[in-house]
């Protein structure tokens, strides 16, 4: 199981922990011991239900309990989840929320099943390359996220969940057609400068999406089919509202060119330590739900582009901010074998959790 940082270090690397190991014998049969919890290998069972799917089962579960009982069990689990003790976590709403995953996550005992899923495929026009991204999510911790590009949006898909919003779900989209100018420095600082900018775009994705619903314009598919502008640089022609047709194509900036960034005040960060110049903003949702995965909405917000490896999207409705950073450990044999057998992946980890 790879693990991702203790929060909020989203730079850090990733973290290995062995949760089975098969020793293979003669005749082609093979034993199998289960590796969880802090008494040694024990009787463990692996079987393969399908295709790309497998389960794991351990045969001897009082191997995973703790003299001290569930309280010690949750505390040894508190410090290598997260890297500090209960008493470190002054915010009740974080403590409720980290309870709640132990419960959850303890209950199976390593017994799941594991379906293999794809890195995304890369093209050449990609805004960055695609991958795995550690991310922040406020009390929630880091969760691992899955960028993707499809056309004219880019996606983010869990692969790591929460309480609220479940692994698989589409966490943020980002209309690429549709780019922010962000404020300058000092107008930054005011959210409800970020905010009228934002909610101006929305409503301008809005009106599109009423268009090409009615067979609007013949060309509603060709909106805004700008090039990526670096930030800093204005267009070459009169400047055109967002989403307008566009076909003069500017070259991919240096990494270390970008406009200044700062949060503006009242939005909350985990990671205080995210960069001070971004390349490029664009619009986006992100989703939003109550515990269980209640009442899910998409709701607004901003995708930064910071360089090849960081991005960040600030969540409106909540004025809370994500930092991701990519996730630098290799995967083998894990590229999809056609984008369509990656898009249908999708669909089907989304669809455990619909």
């Amino acid at each position: 199981m790879y693990l991702p940082p203790h929060d909020p270090h989203v730079d850090d690397p990733m973290r290995f922990k062995p949760l089975f190991r098969i020793h293979l014998m003669e005749r082609k049969s093979a034993t199998v011991e289960c590796m969880y919890g802090h008494r040694g290998p024990h009787n463990g069972h692996v079987q393969i239900v399908k295709k790309d799917e497998f389960s794991t089962k351990c045969n001897q579960t009082d191997h995973h309990r703790m003299s001290g009982g569930r309280q010690e069990e949750f505390r040894t689990w508190l410090r290598e989840e997260w890297g500090r003790t209960l008493e470190d976590i002054f915010h009740e709403h974080m403590q409720e929320l980290i309870l709640m995953k132990f419960i959850y996550t303890s209950q199976y005992d390593n017994c799941l099943t594991y379906r293999r899923i794809y890195l995304p495929p890369s093209r050449p026009d990609d805004l960055i390359r695609p991958g795995l991204f550690k991310g922040t999510y406020g009390s929630h911790g880091l969760e691992i996220v899955m960028l993707s590009f499809h056309g004219k949006h880019a996606r983010g898909t869990k692969i790591t969940g929460d309480p609220n919003i479940p692994a698989g779900q589409q966490t943020v989209e980002i209309d690429l057609r549709h780019r922010i100018q962000l404020p300058d420095a000092e107008s930054l600082h005011d959210f409800n400068e970020l905010s009228r900018v934002v909610l101006e775009v929305r409503e301008q994705v809005r009106k599109e999406q009423e268009q090409e619903q009615e067979g609007g314009p013949e060309d509603a598919e060709g909106l805004g089919q700008q090039s990526p502008q670096p930030c800093e640089e204005p267009p070459a022609e009169p400047a055109q509202a967002p989403g307008d047709g566009g076909a003069a194509a500017v070259a991919e900036p240096p990494a270390q060119s970008g406009q200044p960034f700062v949060l503006p005040v009242g939005v909350s960060s985990r990671n205080e330590d995210y960069p001070r110049t971004c390349r490029m903003c664009f619009y986006g949702t992100g989703l939003i739900a109550g515990h269980g995965f209640t009442s899910p909405e998409r709701t607004p917000g901003v995708f930064v582009l910071f360089d090849e490896d960081r991005f960040g999207f600030i969540w409106l409705e909540l004025k809370s901010f994500s930092l991701y950073s990519r996730v630098q450990a290799a995967f083998r044999n894990a590229d999809a074998p056609s984008p369509q057998a990656f898009e249908e992946m999708l669909k089907n980890i989304q669809s455990l959790t619909s």
